[in-house]
């Protein structure tokens, strides 16, 4: 069964937006859309579950999210910084995942200790927790 396609012209006309904007919210990925060419084709069912219409099909669940706080102690700065990087790089290689995370590091030189803060769905953050406590385990 082949569904409609809308351009982003078209699109930001029945969203009452400028086009610009639809073309902002499909960077953003706000708004699903396959990008052809140049152009870009945003599937009719897209664009309704993004104005908020609903179908007759049933009401989707609500991801669960969890946000972890990582405490390392007795961490050099040098490390720190090592360890943010691997971090970032870590979220980085994970990008076609379908829900993004969020990630956030602060370092304490004066106690020497780094926290990482996480929110992401529970499978997610699960893996990247054991990956991080992987790496650690192989430096101590």
């Amino acid at each position: 069964m082949s569904e409609e396609f809308y351009t982003a012209e078209q699109a930001a006309e029945r969203l009452k937006l400028h086009p610009k904007t639809v073309l902002r919210l499909i960077r953003e990925e706000r708004l699903r859309a396959t990008r052809i060419g140049k152009s870009y084709r945003i599937l009719r069912s897209d664009l309704e579950a993004f104005a908020g219409v609903s179908n007759s099909g049933p009401a989707p669940q609500a991801e669960v999210y969890v946000t972890s706080v990582v405490e390392v102690p007795d961490l050099s700065a040098e490390m720190s910084n090592r360890l943010t990087v691997l971090m970032q790089a870590m979220l980085i290689s994970r990008h076609r995942r379908p829900h993004a995370m969020q990630f956030n590091a602060a370092y304490d030189a004066e106690r020497q200790l780094q926290k990482f803060i996480l929110i992401g769905t529970p499978s997610d953050t699960a893996e990247l927790l054991n990956n991080l406590d992987a790496y650690l385990k192989a430096l101590r």
